[in-house]
């Protein structure tokens, strides 16, 4: 009986109370909350199915924007605490920290998606060059992370552009083999304020401008204003459309009023993401049996 007037610490050891420590589930922990982004980008609609779907109904999606989800996660993992995000590739945070997918068992994120370019009805015929080297423009996850880490690591967005569109020289030469220069030519480009859109979207203005004399002006917008831009004809073209999950309320919208150039950049992937260190493994683990 004297240990268990020590004080509380021996008290619980002692006497056999119960423990006030953190709980072991993963809601208790993270507040049932689930870091998101902007509240119009499809990988929120799609994990507020997934809620949905998964019978999550204790958990919240937190609405923010991609820069807040980030700093998020940087506070938790430098603290090594849980936390749950919702998240894509390509994406810079992915080589920065160790991180996973949860597994979706019941495929509410769909397959792995592509990034397409978009283009207002009648671009050909009014800017054929622009509009050639939009159909040409191509590449891999590896070249838009190389832009997105030298974001990261403190350069301008159209200085990592630059930057990358010299050292990968051949490649932007098969973007413009035999397209005439349009000197002094405008173009407008919308995109989203995503790290992977910021990159994508500064390496074509960069094309454009460097090697075929085009002014263009960068647009950045929320996903519903970017399509809708392209679609009414604000807006020249986007090469921000992720599809088939994450813009497909919006391709679906405008169809018929947009050309769809096809995919510039192919495998990329949208989830729930969480660090590594964590121990749980499917969104299924998200509900308290």
């Amino acid at each position: 009986m004297t240990l268990c007037l020590l004080g509380a610490a021996l008290l619980a050891v002692g006497c056999g109370a119960k423990s006030s420590g953190t709980s072991a589930f993963v809601g208790d922990q993270v507040k049932y909350e689930i870091i998101g982004i902007d509240p119009g980008a499809g990988i929120m609609k799609a994990t507020s199915q997934a809620l949905k779907d998964y019978g999550l109904t204790d958990w919240k999606l937190v609405e923010g924007s991609s820069t807040a989800m980030t700093a998020a996660l940087d506070r938790a993992y430098k603290a090594k605490k849980p936390i749950i995000i919702t998240g894509w590739t390509p994406h810079w945070m992915f080589a920065k920290y160790d991180l996973k997918y949860l597994e979706d068992p019941k495929g509410v994120y769909g397959a792995d998606e592509e990034i397409h370019t978009i283009a207002k009805t009648g671009l050909k015929t009014a800017e054929p060059s622009a509009y050639a080297v939009l159909d040409k423009f191509e590449w891999t996850a590896a070249d838009m992370e190389k832009v997105m880490g030298a974001v990261m690591d403190g350069k301008k967005p159209e200085a990592a552009a630059a930057d990358w569109v010299k050292e990968n020289a051949a490649k932007v030469d098969g973007w413009v083999k035999d397209v005439p220069k349009a000197e002094g030519r405008k173009l407008k480009l919308a995109y989203v304020a995503w790290d992977s859109e910021i990159a994508s979207t500064n390496v074509v203005k960069q094309v454009l401008e460097s090697r075929l004399g085009y002014k263009v002006d960068m647009l950045q917008v929320e996903a519903g204003p970017m399509w809708a831009g392209v679609a009414g004809g604000d807006v020249d073209a986007i090469v921000a459309a992720w599809l088939p999950t994450t813009h497909k309320d919006y391709y679906e919208k405008f169809k018929g009023k947009f050309e769809d150039l096809g995919p510039n950049l192919k495998g990329t992937k949208i989830g729930l993401v969480v660090p590594k260190y964590m121990e749980i493994n499917s969104i299924e683990d998200l509900k308290k049996k």
